[in-house]
């Protein structure tokens, strides 16, 4: 198995994840919408926001994940940070968003001082929900119909980690 190499998205990566969050199964399970345009994500590589970090995944040199994580800036929620990822289809299942979740874990712990990491996933990704659990993730609520996924809307789970 090819080894995985997560390192900071560039804008190089624009076309890549265009066409990996171009792929229904991908954007089915994010809060992305569906005909992405490729300017949208040239722009969100080139334009980062301070206080996000954006990341890729790559096998053999071919993007084939993208993750980012957000720290919150109030001033009594700065301990605290988001994430949101996504996997292409065609590497689901290798390891992918295990690196990731490693990554994301890693610098939340070891160097944004962050105490507390928080996601929002749909209720029924239990590929997802067992991955997260798997670093520490306790789900904290349920979001009744929190999204629309196909025309339907979809509730969600509230998760949390707290550092140790």
């Amino acid at each position: 198995m090819s080894e995985i190499i997560v390192r900071h998205a560039e804008p190089d990566d624009a076309a890549a994840l265009h066409q990996m969050y171009s792929q229904p199964e991908t954007y089915s399970d994010t809060l992305q919408l569906p005909y992405p345009s490729l300017q949208r994500w040239q722009e969100k590589l080139k334009n980062t926001p301070d206080g996000q970090h954006m990341l890729v995944a790559c096998i053999n040199g071919q993007i084939v994940g993208q993750c980012f994580v957000a720290l919150n800036t109030p001033a009594r929620r700065r301990h605290t940070a988001t994430f949101g990822l996504g996997v292409d289809v065609r590497h689901r299942g290798k390891g992918v968003a295990k690196a990731m979740m490693t990554a994301i874990v890693d610098l939340c712990d070891s160097w944004l001082q962050v105490d507390r990491i928080e996601l929002t996933v749909y209720a029924d990704n239990q590929a997802a929900i067992a991955l997260y659990e798997k670093f520490g993730f306790v789900t904290e609520g349920r979001g009744v119909r929190f999204g629309v996924r196909n025309g339907v809307q979809v509730d969600a789970l509230f998760m949390a980690r707290l550092k140790d």
